[in-house]
């Protein structure tokens, strides 16, 4: 029977645009490319030249700290070009893409027959273990950890991420058989919210089912892990993304890579809202094209949702975790009279500033602006009324800006994510990049530990 987790603490943003379940029609791309930026705390080396050929599967690079940790091709065809930014960093390797696709082959497997190493073993070959990240530091995990448990979250609930139960539907046998290769390596927690009723999540065998009952950001990993087996200095968990779990599965039921996923097209700004079968690293511009409101106002593309998506820039491409394309509106060419002084019905408030708030749940078309500069921290308690973690959050950010690297670790940091303050971030009224500065703590705290 299911352990269920009531969570309080929290906020539900509801946005116009959330994703319709339909599939969108979307043109194959001529060119795709793979960012290491993607797999937080890798350092690449490339593996291939401009000229060279790939097939989908092949390597296209590898984490110098750990060479066999490879990042496989998704697609076949010829490297087009390998571009490099400031001091020689690699930012993305360019795929021009076959007619027809050619797939290195790595042999069928049975998972229920295989050990633990046998199972890494494959990962690595294929260029698929880069997809599991750990906690402490939130990075890219590397094969000699030995994880405590595995955790996997099917529960999106961030305002405009898609439905990970329609993304799904049909790939039910690929979902169960990467299920149960993590398995052979240690303890799989699968997360599921209360409202989610498709039987490969809430019959899911080789695992222990959690169902979180409760508001955003209940779905976030890093949520889960606290609730379910904390992380302690000198402990690791291993996080991995549904969507990565199907690539898993697909990988030992066929022998191929196939780095195919659903993503929402979603946000007041799209046209038509829905879901897009994409491949990793397709250009955004092909997925958006001829579907981006032409209203005459300034929009932004988001590489992931509006809480912790990246700004995309004409060159992005779809990220190896990114489950959702957003077009919001920008908010620069918006001017107002009077301000916050005027009272609005069209406006989000957490503190009930606006008339708003007696909607109930209403859906606001929320822009860009952040409405207000940065200032100092205010000790308020705004952080822990949407933070449902045993933290404190106010506290730990302030250690991380401090640079107190014995308070960080008392106050919990192994346990967080920058995800898991995106929320805080949203309510700060100090305007604080909580995400990077969490971000930042992680990267100094990783070094000083190596």
């Amino acid at each position: 029977m299911a352990n269920v987790i009531k969570l309080r603490k929290g906020l539900d943003i509801h946005l116009a645009g959330r994703a319709q379940e339909q599939l969108l029609p979307v043109k194959a791309a001529v060119e795709y490319a793979l960012v290491p930026d993607d797999f937080v705390g890798v350092t690449p080396r490339v593996t291939v030249r401009e000229g060279d050929h790939v097939r989908a599967g092949d390597p296209l690079f590898v984490d110098k700290g750990c060479p066999e940790v490879s990042f496989a091709s998704p697609v076949s065809g010829t490297v087009s070009a390998v571009e490099r930014g400031e001091r020689r960093k690699v930012l993305r390797v360019k795929v021009t893409a076959d007619a027809q696709q050619e797939y290195a082959d790595f042999g069928v497997k049975d998972v229920a027959g295989l050990s633990a190493d046998e199972v890494k073993d494959g990962l690595l070959k294929a260029g698929l273990f880069g997809y599991i990240t750990q906690l402490p530091y939130a990075v890219a995990t590397r094969p000699d950890t030995a994880p405590k448990a595995i955790f996997v979250s099917a529960l999106r609930d961030k305002p405009l991420q898609g439905d990970f139960e329609y993304e799904l539907k049909g790939q039910e046998h690929d979902f169960q058989t990467g299920l149960t290769a993590l398995s052979r390596i240690a303890r799989v927690c699968l997360g599921i919210g209360a409202r989610q009723t498709a039987e490969a999540l809430t019959g899911a065998k080789d695992v222990e089912v959690n169902v979180f009952d409760g508001p955003c950001p209940a779905g976030n990993v890093g949520v889960q892990v606290n609730h379910v087996a904390p992380v302690n200095k000198g402990e690791v968990v291993w996080t991995v993304d549904p969507t990565a779990v199907i690539f898993f599965g697909r990988l030992f039921n066929t022998g191929r890579v196939n780095l195919m996923r659903r993503v929402a097209v979603a946000g007041s700004r799209v046209k038509q809202t829905g879901y897009a079968d994409v491949l990793v690293g397709a250009p955004l511009k092909q997925i958006l094209a001829g579907n981006v409101a032409d209203g005459g106002r300034h929009v932004r593309i988001l590489n992931g949702n509006p809480l912790t998506g990246a700004v995309a820039d004409e060159a992005a491409v779809l990220g190896a975790h990114t489950s959702e394309v957003t077009v919001i509106p920008e908010g620069d060419d918006v001017h107002e009279a009077f301000g916050w002084m005027l009272p609005r019905l069209d406006d989000f408030s957490t503190s009930r500033s606006y008339f708003s708030w007696l909607q109930g749940g209403k859906t606001y078309d929320l822009d860009a602006r952040i409405k207000g500069g940065e200032r100092h921290m205010i000790m308020s308690g705004e952080y822990d009324r949407v933070l449902p973690m045993d933290i404190y959050g106010e506290y730990l950010v302030k250690s991380i800006l401090s640079g107190n690297i014995d308070s960080q670790e008392q106050l919990g940091i192994y346990e967080v994510s920058p995800e898991d303050f995106a929320l805080a971030e949203f309510v700060d009224s100090s305007k604080l990049p909580l995400q990077k500065i969490v971000r930042r703590g992680l990267d100094i705290l990783r070094k000083e530990n190596a």
